[in-house]
């Protein structure tokens, strides 16, 4: 059994109760770690409470909008009068326009569009891990979450697919910068699962249906199944890896359709 006995980690992205953040969190705090919380705006912290509520170490709840390097700063300040150092970053944040999440990708796609996508879905993790490179522990560890769309076409992911091939890239230099102070980057990768980021991608049945249908192990992944990767990311057990994008979509990512 994994131990984060007297780990500190930092949890961004919880939307809702059915979302993979909130299922990395409660493997966190089973394994014994103390969690930070973040939460967007005051629309999303009732969710975010009542993720902390049950939850078996009382949680801290601190906003962050990660559009504002401010917000990041005000963060990590407090964090770390709170708790000095961290040990884990868990980045689950991801965003895009809804109406560039359909049809055909160049017809949708627009400036203001691709700068939003990008700078929540990649740029914020960098921002994040700039923002807290001092106060992150040896052998500490950072983990996003990306998909397949970033290397494969997808139909309607169009410009978050694009966000999500840069997030990967960032994952590889963001491990770079890092790797000197025995801090690990790495991304899990995650088949389709019905969450509320996901409600967003049009046609997002059918996918689930062709995963299922095509996957090595005929089945769709849960967020279960993520979590327990990422709890193996973030253990020490995983000490020689970073850099890398873990895929967890019951072989998907293999098979040619």
């Amino acid at each position: 059994m994994i131990s984060l006995k007297n780990k500190k980690a930092l949890v961004i992205g919880i939307a809702s109760d059915r979302s993979i953040a909130s299922s990395i969190a409660k493997s966190l705090d089973k394994a014994g770690a103390e969690l930070i919380l973040t939460y967007q705006n005051e629309k999303l912290l009732p969710r975010v409470q009542k993720i902390a509520d049950d939850l078996l170490i009382k949680p801290m709840i601190l906003p962050c909008d990660l559009s504002s390097d401010a917000e990041i700063a005000n963060l990590r300040e407090q964090i770390e009068q709170s708790h000095n150092k961290i040990d884990i970053i868990v980045h689950s944040a991801a965003f895009a326009k809804r109406d560039e999440l359909t049809g055909n990708y160049l017809e949708n796609v627009t400036r203001e569009g691709f700068k939003i996508a990008h700078d929540i879905s990649s740029y914020s993790f960098s921002a994040i891990a700039k923002e807290f490179k001092d106060i992150i522990n040896p052998e500490g560890s950072l983990i996003t979450l990306s998909y397949i769309g970033a290397n494969q076409v997808v139909k309607n992911y169009n410009i978050m697919g694009v966000a999500k091939a840069s997030l990967e890239a960032n994952v590889k230099y963001m491990a770079a910068s890092l790797g000197e102070n025995n801090v690990r980057v790495n991304a899990i990768s995650a088949g389709p699962i019905k969450t509320l980021a996901a409600s967003g991608i049009s046609g997002f049945n059918d996918i689930l249906k062709i995963v299922a249908e095509k996957s090595p192990l005929k089945r769709n992944i849960n967020t279960d199944d993520v979590s327990n990767t990422a709890l193996f990311l973030v253990s020490n057990l995983s000490n020689g890896i970073t850099g890398q994008t873990i895929y967890v979509d019951a072989g998907f990512n293999i098979v040619s359709v």
